[in-house]
């Protein structure tokens, strides 16, 4: 049986406003800036944060996405950049230190401030990090690593401010930590039985196709629009 991990401090909150990003006819909001009041968290995330691209960020499915600091120091060795000096780099909305994919488990009801959240999946990094940093492999790395963060849907809106506890108060699935979800989605996992089961979970229907796909065609899918991007530099 898996162990609940202990309670964790909110330790920042950023949001940002979606704007002209950095190849033609692109846009993005993870240039995402702190804030130090509470904030009013809804169905859709955190009132006044944005994304530039609908399709595939945001949503009620990917309401809030949680960072963890503790993967700063990898980042900081091997991709150094003057961003890495505080929370936000990577465009995340919550910033705290002891919780990684290890510890928090899919779909695991988290508690914060006044509002309690799920999470709902990984993070599929995309092509924009790659142009943040100027470097070009920061998406492949980040899906390489395992080191994605996660989405949260929101159960029951809120207030949660910087500086409020965090607390997962149910575990819904205590096999199925994020690190173990990861590797069959990320490392090319086509292995029969390892898919039945992940496609059992209470998964996004994203992720439910996902799977199913690979079930039907025995592949795995194409990354390359994903982490590379139209009219790749």
């Amino acid at each position: 049986m898996s162990t609940i991990p202990p309670e964790v401090t909110l330790d920042a909150i950023h949001t940002g406003r979606a704007v002209p990003y950095t190849r033609p006819g692109s846009c993005s909001a993870i240039a995402k800036l702190p804030v130090s009041q509470a904030v009013r968290i809804h169905a859709e995330g955190i009132e006044g944060d944005e994304q530039g691209d609908r399709r595939v960020h945001g949503g009620p499915e990917k309401a809030i996405h949680h960072y963890p600091f503790d993967h700063y120091p990898f980042w900081r060795e091997g991709h150094p950049h003057p961003l890495l000096a505080g929370s936000g780099a990577f465009g995340e909305n919550f910033s705290s230190t002891g919780w990684t994919e290890d510890t928090i488990h899919l779909a695991d009801v988290i508690r914060v401030g006044t509002a309690t959240l799920q999470v709902s999946q990984g993070r599929q990094p995309c092509w924009k990090l790659n142009d943040r940093f100027g470097l070009p492999d920061v998406a492949r790395s980040m899906q390489s690593s395992g080191r994605t963060g996660w989405y949260y849907r929101v159960l029951e809106g809120g207030q949660a401010a910087p500086g409020d506890a965090m607390t997962v108060v149910e575990r819904v699935c205590p096999d199925w930590p994020l690190r173990r979800l990861g590797h069959v989605l990320f490392d090319r996992t086509l292995e029969r039985s390892v898919l039945e089961e992940a496609s059992r979970l209470p998964l996004t229907e994203s992720w439910k196709k996902l799977l199913s796909n690979r079930l039907q065609r025995n592949e795995v899918e194409s990354w390359q629009s994903r982490l590379q991007g139209p009219d790749n530099p």
